[in-house]
């Protein structure tokens, strides 16, 4: 007797194959990113450059269509100014936005290998305060549409900080002619500290025409190169409490009140009512006032 013909054909037919095996599916990401902030505030007439790059992960490349859309945040709503969206990217020719109205273009992107471009986002001479554009740079891959990535970033029109060169002594005149003349054209505020001789601080928007008006002013002598920062003059939006630079001791003239004129010492200092008690050198009996900080003049210190 054979071996074989022990052996169930039926049985052996009907045994199980080996399952093929099963590959891994390929994993394919698009990524944008942008270094530093994606929210800025630039002043009018200035460039902000948002730099950023397309990660792309595949296994062979690929075609991406860069799209780019924006939506304006204007007080004036469609009537504001426009803004300027630029990008620039190596090996191709610059596209300007705003300018051809491309909103979109075809690119090759390779694995592994970041394609960086540049945003450049400038805004209007003509912005007004708070004034917004959002700009939404969308990724997507030509081979697979439900491949895709994006970012939005967000540029705000903020206002300029200048100097404007005076004669001195004329500080408040040219303040208020200012006033009058730039009262339409994106002036937020003027200060003429008494300290600060021969300047005249303004904040504004459209830097080119008040630049204009100031060159009508008479003692104007001009805006100074380069803008200030707030931490500059903050000094002189905070005021001074009346009792400053006063100690016990002090040497003060009385300069309002009944006793004008009077000379007297510092006895006692009350800075939450911003008082001082003074004992005057020629009343007969040595009484103490209590006068405001503002209405005394220190004119000796106390050795």
């Amino acid at each position: 007797m054979s071996l074989l013909e022990g052996i169930n054909t039926e049985e052996s037919e009907q045994s199980p194959k080996l399952a093929e095996p099963v590959l891994p599916q390929e994993v394919r990401k698009i990524k944008i990113s942008c270094e530093g902030e994606e929210k800025r505030s630039i002043t009018t007439g200035i460039t902000s450059d948002y730099k950023m790059k397309i990660n792309y992960e595949g296994s062979k490349p690929d075609r991406i269509r860069l799209a780019v859309s924006t939506i304006h945040d204007s007080t004036l709503g469609e009537e504001g100014a426009e803004w300027v969206i630029v990008i620039n990217m190596k090996s191709h020719k610059s596209w300007e936005v705003s300018r051809t109205s491309i909103m979109d273009k075809e690119l090759e992107i390779t694995p592994n290998l970041p394609l960086d471009f540049v945003l450049k986002v400038t805004s209007p001479k003509g912005a007004r305060y708070g004034d917004a554009i959002n700009v939404v740079i969308t990724a997507t891959s030509v081979s697979d549409p439900a491949l895709s990535d994006s970012l939005t970033t967000r540029t705000t029109a903020r206002q300029s900080v200048l100097a404007i060169k005076t004669q001195i002594g004329h500080e408040k005149t040219v303040a208020d002619t200012l006033a009058v003349r730039a009262k339409d054209m994106g002036v937020l505020s003027i200060l003429s500290p008494a300290p600060l001789r021969g300047y005249v601080l303004v904040e504004a928007m459209n830097t080119d025409r008040l630049e204009e008006v100031v060159r009508s002013i008479k003692r104007a002598r001009g805006i100074v190169s380069g803008e200030m920062k707030l931490e500059e003059i903050e000094h002189y939006l905070t005021p001074k409490a009346l009792v400053s630079g006063i100690v016990e001791g002090d040497i003060v003239e009385l300069i309002a009140g009944p006793f004008k004129g009077e000379k007297a010492r510092v006895q006692h200092i009350d800075e939450g009512k911003e008082e001082i008690t003074v004992e005057l050198f020629e009343a007969l009996v040595p009484i103490p006032v209590t006068v405001k900080g503002d209405n005394v003049r220190v004119i000796g210190k106390e050795k």
